[in-house]
């Protein structure tokens, strides 16, 4: 778990002040995983790329999209799968087969269903209280794919 300045991870702290938590993950679809998990690794990029450096707001908001944008997350998916778990693998393998609703207008469906299990896997972390784990993940990622912040 990743201790925070003020004594918990963030989910701790929303926990402590909203209330929840004890909830049994297994029991959330793998696109409500993909949703929670996509503001979760769009907030990780973002933070790293406004940590580089002062930039105008639309410069940020394209540098994002250039990462955060399901092309990129299939191959960063690709890149780590081989050093999942079992676990990771299987909620993993959820995301990307679940039945979609939509698909992205600049993608691939194939590429959608990797960056779906991609995310799914990011906010079963999060829901795990497991940050370390993803923003290892994340890193791991971004350079072997290569990906200049």
């Amino acid at each position: 778990m990743e201790e925070g300045i003020n004594g918990g991870s963030m989910l701790s702290l929303l926990h402590r002040q909203f209330g929840g938590g004890e909830v049994d993950i297994r029991a959330y679809a793998p696109l409500t995983l993909a949703y929670i998990g996509d503001a979760v690794f769009e907030i990780i990029i973002r933070t790293l790329i406004v940590e580089k450096g002062q930039r105008a707001a639309n410069t940020l908001h394209r540098h994002t999209t250039k990462i955060v944008c399901a092309q990129t997350q299939a191959k960063m998916a690709d890149a780590v799968y081989e050093h999942l778990t079992a676990k990771e693998q299987d909620i993993y393998r959820r995301g990307k087969n679940t039945k979609l609703h939509s698909t992205a207008k600049s993608a691939s469906l194939a590429d959608y269903r990797k960056a779906t299990g991609f995310e799914a896997l990011c906010g079963y972390l999060f829901l795990q209280d497991d940050t370390e784990r993803i923003i290892e993940l994340v890193g791991q990622a971004l350079e072997a794919v290569q990906i200049e912040l």
